[in-house]
């Protein structure tokens, strides 16, 4: 069985990289490793939380509990024919060289969900996005480990109950399973998607709209309105962008003509969580080293030495002058503890 460590900071576990401890910490590598922690009675009465990537993830506090970082490898074929392939991936693999490991293959589907930070476990959770594209529409299978039975359930696409940055694992089964391994079916003739935003002139001056450019274009994209994680400490987006009725956007529209906005099914339409905010002016705000990102308002940042609680605290200040302003309540993408 792994080794349990004690009272280990979770600095270097977070893209955040505020300071945290844990009371006890271990690393798994493999389901039989999961299933022995699992079954070992002297952890049954600790609070536990699975982490991989800590992409998505804010400290306030230390966490007086059992830590398990996931650190499940390994990436395989399972099935191809001609037109597509089944691949098998585990939940501890980084999500953009995972990415990078589908495109270099020819295979179609995540070219425009690359330089997401986080591992492959997280990706179904959240249903990741960007660019046009959603993680659901690719993912054939989540595999998971039943925390109680230590029995295997495996879920199908429409087992996971996907919604915009939502699954069956962020409320239902929240803490109930542990996935470990995901399978994507991608594709090995590509469908480009290029209608998000300005990706396909983005693709077009690289030349060749192939997927090696596409993903370079989704690449050099973010980094020109994201701060990198190894300088700048952040989770991306730190909001959901908030989706409402017809009523209520017919209403801001008339006060705010200039309003982005996506139309979604059943007539409702998502309106951007960074406008919002920077219509208010927070873009670039900075309390201490808690701050707001000075190229994209919907990205909290750490710079330097901001405890979680610091930026929670701005966070909470930004939702409350966005209800005040648009009677929108803006809810967390960032899961908070």
């Amino acid at each position: 069985m792994p080794e349990i460590q004690h009272d280990i900071s979770l600095k270097k576990y977070n893209t955040f990289g505020v300071e945290a401890q844990a009371s006890h910490f271990v690393s798994f590598g493999s389901e039989d490793e999961l299933n022995a922690l699992l079954k070992d009675h002297r952890l049954n009465d600790l609070p536990a939380l699975i982490m991989g990537g800590g992409s998505n993830i804010l400290f306030t506090r230390d966490f007086e509990g059992l830590v398990m970082h996931n650190n499940i490898r390994g990436m395989e074929i399972l099935e191809e024919d001609d037109s597509t392939v089944l691949v098998k991936a585990g939940a501890g693999e980084n999500w953009d060289d995972f990415v990078g490991y589908t495109v270099a293959q020819g295979w179609s589907g995540l070219e425009n969900l690359s330089y997401i930070p986080g591992n492959v476990g997280a990706s179904p959770i959240q249903n990741i996005g960007a660019y046009g594209t959603e993680v659901k529409e690719t993912i054939e299978q989540v595999q998971t480990l039943d925390r109680e039975t230590f029995i295997p359930v495996p879920y199908s696409n429409n087992d996971c109950q996907f919604e915009y940055r939502n699954s069956i694992f962020k409320h239902r089964l929240k803490g109930k399973r542990v996935i470990t391994h995901v399978v994507f079916r991608l594709s090995k003739k590509p469908d480009y998607k290029l209608s998000y935003g300005n990706l396909k002139e983005a693709v077009s001056h690289k030349g060749e709209i192939n997927l090696t450019n596409i993903r370079d274009a989704v690449i050099e994209t973010r980094r020109s309105k994201l701060p990198e994680p190894e300088e700048t400490g952040s989770a991306g987006s730190f909001f959901k962008n908030p989706v409402i009725d017809s009523q209520a956007h017919q209403q801001l529209k008339a006060a705010w003509p200039n309003m982005p906005f996506y139309p979604m099914d059943n007539n409702q339409h998502k309106i951007p969580a960074g406008w919002l905010i920077d219509q208010l002016g927070w873009k670039g705000y900075r309390e201490g080293d808690a701050g707001v990102h000075h190229k994209q308002a919907l990205v909290l940042v750490n710079h330097g030495q901001a405890t979680g609680d610091q930026i929670y605290q701005l966070s909470r200040k930004i939702r409350e002058s966005v209800l005040a302003e648009f009677n929108i309540e803006l809810e967390y993408e960032v899961n908070i503890f």
